[in-house]
């Protein structure tokens, strides 16, 4: 067997990310929509269609056209195809959060966090060219507008029910943050600068007000005036979408959105790149090898003390994607150093040769676990990573990968 690249190197991100893709192909479903996968990489028997799942499956796969993989653009459909078929609610318009593979809609509300992936998943397949994205992307965008963003703080409300009658008075950090990701690359497939004017009202009230009070966490749950709700399942703190405390891999991510949102911006705010390098700074104080041994925990509380001890594949995932978009950003070699030492690490405990994709979630001793989620769901967060690092820094992804397909 010939010997591996050096993870993180060109070679070795080339062949990571086909191979993530080859795994992710598993998902497709016969009739429409992608399943959440396996450990082994067989979508689940239990007839659970994600909306969030197909969106993210659907937007790597328009990545993978972007790049030129000819087989993409079919899945790419595949997925449009379900955001505007039965995962849509026609009755009462919006998406559903979740089907079974008949199309009957399994819960009775109406979250902001699959909408917003909507809007990733159409932002991307519009600039792969994909038809039907364009009209998908104007319309998911119509109903984010109207239903969640509030018109005094601009930030996004959490969750009506299915009729749009019943606002729920919980209002949350992590569906804002991937609306942050989706304006950007709808702001990329529109040529609207509005939507990166949106992205950075919900920045400044997130990030430069409220982590930065907070000593640089990100604070996750919030009452619908936007009061930090600092003990929110305490009693429940390995919640998968909802956890205690501040999630690490969160400050990560919001790291590498604001240098994306400065780039969008043609007169960015001076606080967007420091507060990135401070955002990064403290989730890798908290989070790396925190509690005596290498990895990042999930979650940590309001001094920094770990809580989840588990360690996640996403939030390497995303430490990679990060420290190559800083250390781009900074020239500072800690953050090329901490990319090869994240590299090496995910090479050795989360990449799983044998079965395909990484291992979504190890314990202490690095052994696969699934108290938080099971299977590995999909595989967004592991193959951005492998795209980030040899990528011009943009505001999305699909508009940094455009130039790759120019003659």
């Amino acid at each position: 067997m010939a010997a591996l690249p050096r993870p993180g190197s060109p070679a070795y991100l080339r062949a990571e990310g086909d191979r993530l893709l080859a795994f992710a192909r598993n998902a497709r479903l016969p009739d429409w929509g992608f399943g959440w996968l396996d450990s082994q990489g067989t979508p689940l028997a239990d007839d659970t269609v994600h909306t969030y799942v197909t969106a993210r499956m659907t937007h790597v796969f328009a990545l993978a056209a972007l790049l030129g993989h000819p087989w993409a653009a079919d899945y790419a459909d595949h997925g449009i195809a379900a955001l505007t078929g039965p995962l849509h609610d026609d009755r009462h318009d919006g998406w559903h959060t979740a089907t079974d593979r008949s199309g009957r809609p399994l819960a009775d509300e109406k979250s902001a966090y699959p909408h917003v992936f909507v809007v990733l998943a159409a932002a991307g397949a519009a600039m792969a060219g994909r038809p039907g994205a364009a009209e998908l992307l104007t319309h998911a965008l119509e109903v984010v507008e109207q239903r969640f963003r509030e018109p005094g703080s601009g930030l996004l409300r959490e969750r009506w029910d299915r009729s749009w009658r019943s606002l729920d008075g919980y209002r949350g950090g992590n569906s804002n943050m991937h609306a942050i990701e989706a304006l950007l690359a709808a702001g990329d497939a529109t040529g609207d600068p509005q939507l990166a004017a949106q992205a950075l009202r919900i920045a400044d009230q997130l990030v430069n007000s409220t982590a930065r009070q907070a000593e640089w966490r990100i604070v996750e749950h919030f009452d619908q005036d936007w009061s930090p709700l600092w003990r929110y399942h305490e009693e429940r703190p390995a919640d998968p979408f909802r956890p205690f405390g501040s999630t690490v891999g969160h400050g990560i991510e919001w790291s590498r959105l604001l240098v994306q949102l400065h780039t969008a911006l043609p007169d960015a705010p001076d606080w967007l790149l420091p507060a990135a390098l401070e955002l990064f700074g403290r989730a890798e104080r908290d989070g790396w090898s925190a509690d005596g041994h290498q990895g990042f925990v999930y979650t940590v509380d309001w001094t920094g003390t770990p809580v989840v001890r588990a360690r996640l594949h996403w939030v390497l995932a995303e430490a990679v994607g990060a420290a190559a978009v800083l250390h781009r950003a900074t020239g500072d070699p800690h953050y090329r150093q901490r990319y090869d030492t994240w590299w090496q690490w995910a090479e050795d405990h989360l990449v799983d040769r044998d079965a395909g994709s990484w291992h979504h979630e190890l314990d202490v001793a690095g052994r696969p676990a699934s108290t938080v989620k099971t299977g590995k769901a999909d595989v967004y967060h592991a193959f951005q990573a492998t795209l980030l690092p040899g990528l011009r820094t943009a505001p999305s992804l699909a508009a940094a990968l455009i130039p790759a397909r120019t003659p």
